[in-house]
């Protein structure tokens, strides 16, 4: 059993679709970050696993969802709750971890329509994944919301952010630790209708969450 941590945030509408897809062999955790659309008690009936976290923030959900989990086969993942990404998919970036190909599965979206993925958002991830290119040498080219790692490899690694600079802080450890990474094409779908995005979704979120990265990148 490998088990999903999904961040959650106001995403009631995207869950029931979003966990009815889950793949065979694959848990739901749904991290409550301080929803006040009943995204809680949407997962509990929909079977999902729920956990409530107090401090708000990206890292600091993916990291008591990773403290919760109990992987039968030691792999974690984490995708966003938003029903962006098709958690069919999610094999892609666990089977390589699994197998021992790879310490860590990453996702490069690839969007499947125009408007997915606003050009603001596009831009500071490229910015932000050109710096880590040259900082790391590690070869990706997305700092994703979607990815498969082990749980033990992952909470040795120490990371601090509790913001949006984690996933960044990831690959930087990632790279440092001499890691193998395993960067794979995903689809990029819109967003459920009803949820909105807290980063890519206006020009003031995805300033934030440069600004968390660049914060991450300069340490």
């Amino acid at each position: 059993m490998t088990d999903v941590v999904l961040p959650c945030r106001d995403e009631a509408p995207a869950l029931p679709d979003l966990l009815a897809r889950m793949p065979a062999g694959y848990r739901p955790i749904v991290v409550d970050n301080g929803s006040t659309d009943g995204s809680a008690a949407v997962a509990r009936a929909c079977g999902a696993e729920v956990i409530s976290v107090a401090e708000p923030g990206y890292g600091a959900a993916v990291h008591a969802g990773v403290l919760a989990a109990d992987p039968v086969d030691g792999v974690v993942c984490v995708l966003d709750a938003d029903g962006s990404f098709d958690p069919a998919q999610l094999p892609r970036l666990a089977d390589p971890v699994r197998s021992g190909a790879a310490h860590l599965g990453t996702g490069r979206r690839r969007p499947t329509g125009r408007g997915v993925w606003p050009w603001h958002a596009r831009v500071g991830n490229a910015v932000l994944a050109h710096r880590l290119r040259r900082t790391t040498g590690l070869d990706v080219h997305d700092i994703g919301p979607i990815r498969a790692v082990r749980r033990d490899d992952l909470l040795a690694l120490g990371l601090r952010d509790r913001r949006f600079g984690y996933p960044l802080e990831l690959l930087i450890a990632a790279g440092r630790a001499g890691w193998r990474v395993v960067e794979v094409d995903v689809d990029y779908h819109p967003r459920a209708a009803g949820t909105r995005s807290k980063v890519t979704g206006t020009v003031l979120g995805t300033a934030r969450a440069v600004r968390d990265m660049g914060t991450v990148l300069a340490r």
